[in-house]
């Protein structure tokens, strides 16, 4: 999977003290991708935009 044009955002949910934070590039054609910004180089997750969707809107409903 080619990440070279990702357009990395934080969540908003993660702390100002750069600790548990998550980046989000959504930005991408039929994918989102996930990766921990303490470690860009390492792993990302990919979801298709639909399954996305879904576990955002179960965790803004918990």
């Amino acid at each position: 999977m080619d990440l070279s044009n990702a357009q990395w955002r934080k969540s908003s949910r993660s702390g100002a003290s750069g600790g548990n934070c998550v980046e989000v590039a959504d930005n991408l054609p039929g994918v989102v991708a996930v990766r921990d910004s303490k470690d860009p180089a390492g792993p990302v997750l990919a979801f298709p935009p639909a399954a996305w969707r879904s576990f955002v809107g179960f965790a803004r409903r918990s």
